[in-house]
C-alpha cells in the first residue's frame, strides 16, 4: 500500500471541504509559475513586454519562465501568488470540497452507483458556485501575472491589497466580478473535465481491480483528468484571461473579446499557450488530487 489507507468511515463533507483547499494550496505553490507562464502566452500580443532591442515574444514554457526570470527576476514567478491562495482556500474547497455531497443530491434514491449525468450535474453546479463567491481573487490573480510584463511606469498595481482597492475604485465593484461570466463556463467545464474524469478513471480502475486505492491510482486518475480538462477548456481560458486582464472599455462584452481574438490570431489563438496550460493542469491535478485523498484520511484518521 502506498500512502495511508483508506479510513472505515467516509470523511465527512466538512473534512473534504478543508482538504480540498488545502491540496489546491500545495498545488499552487508548486507549479504557480507554469500558470504565470501560461498568462502570458495568452495575453501576448495585448500587453508590451519591455525589451531592450527589437521587439520579441515569449517562445515556449521554458522560454517564458527563463526571459521572465532574466528581465524581471526569479519574484516574477510567483506574482499573485497571495490572490492565487486565496482564491484556491475559497474556490477549490467549494468545488472540489463539496463535489461528492451534491453528487449524492442528484443521484436517485435507491441507485446503485451514480450515473455520468449526475456527475456532470455536480461538476457544473460545484463549478458555477464557486466561481460565484471566488471571482474577485480570479481577477486580481491574472491581473498581477499580467502586470510584470508592463514596463515599471505603467505597472497598475503594488500590492494584492491595492489591486482591490484599485479595481473597486476605477471599475467599481463590478469591475471584481470581471469576467464571470465566461469564468462559470470556464470552470463548469474544468470541473467537469477534473472531477467526473478523475472519478470515472479512478471507478473504472477500482472496479477492475486494475489497481489499489492508492497514491499510483490517484496518479493515473488524475494525469488522465488533467489532459481532459485542458483540451475542452482551454478555448474559455484563453478568452477569460484576455477578458478579465483587459482595461475599461478595450472590449464592449465577452463577445467582442472572442471576436478581436479571432480576427488576430484565428482559431489557433483560441488555445494559445496550450502547451503550458497542460503541464500547469496536468502537474496540478496530480499534486492537487494526491494531497486530497492523503489529506482526508489524515485528518479522519486524527478525528477517530
Amino acid at each position: 500500500m502506498v500512502g495511508l489507507k483508506p479510513p472505515e468511515v467516509p470523511p465527512t463533507a466538512t473534512v473534504k471541504f478543508f482538504s480540498a483547499g488545502m491540496a489546491a494550496c500545495i498545488a499552487d505553490l508548486c507549479t504557480f509559475p507554469l500558470d504565470t507562464a501560461k498568462v502570458r502566452l495568452q495575453i501576448q500580443g495585448e500587453v508590451q513586454i519591455p525589451r531592450s532591442t527589437s521587439t520579441m515574444e515569449y517562445r515556449g514554457v521554458l522560454g517564458t519562465l527563463s526571459t521572465m526570470v532574466k528581465m524581471e527576476g526569479p519574484r516574477s514567478l510567483y506574482s499573485g501568488l497571495v490572490a492565487g491562495l486565496q482564491r484556491q482556500m475559497s474556490f477549490a474547497s467549494i468545488r472540489i470540497g463539496l463535489y461528492d455531497s451534491v453528487k449524492q443530491l442528484y443521484t436517485p434514491k435507491g441507485a446503485e452507483s451514480t450515473g455520468l449525468a449526475a456527475r456532470v450535474l455536480a461538476g457544473c453546479t460545484t463549478g458555477a458556485v464557486a466561481v460565484t463567491c471566488a471571482q474577485p481573487t480570479d481577477v486580481v490573480k491574472v491581473r498581477f501575472q499580467a502586470n510584470g510584463a508592463l514596463p515599471d511606469s505603467s505597472r497598475r498595481y503594488s500590492g494584492t491589497v491595492d489591486a482591490y482597492r484599485t479595481i473597486a475604485r476605477e471599475e467599481g465593484i463590478r469591475g471584481l466580478w470581471k469576467g464571470t461570466m465566461p469564468n462559470i463556463a470556464r470552470n463548469a467545464i474544468v470541473n467537469c473535465g477534473e472531477l467526473v474524469t478523475y472519478d470515472l478513471i479512478k471507478d473504472v480502475l477500482l472496479r477492475a481491480q486494475l489497481m489499489t486505492d492508492n497514491v499510483p491510482c490517484h496518479f493515473v486518475a488524475a494525469f488522465g483528468a488533467g489532459f481532459c480538462a485542458t483540451v475542452v477548456a482551454s478555448p474559455v481560458d484563453v478568452v477569460k484571461t484576455r477578458y478579465m486582464n483587459a482595461g475599461p472599455r478595450q472590449y464592449q462584452n465577452v463577445l467582442s473579446c472572442l471576436l478581436a481574438l479571432l480576427m488576430q490570431d484565428g482559431l489557433a489563438g483560441l488555445y494559445k499557450g496550450f502547451i503550458p496550460s497542460f503541464l500547469r493542469l496536468g502537474s496540478w491535478n496530480v499534486v492537487m488530487f494526491i494531497s486530497y485523498e492523503q489529506l482526508q484520511r489524515a485528518l479522519a484518521l486524527a478525528r477517530s
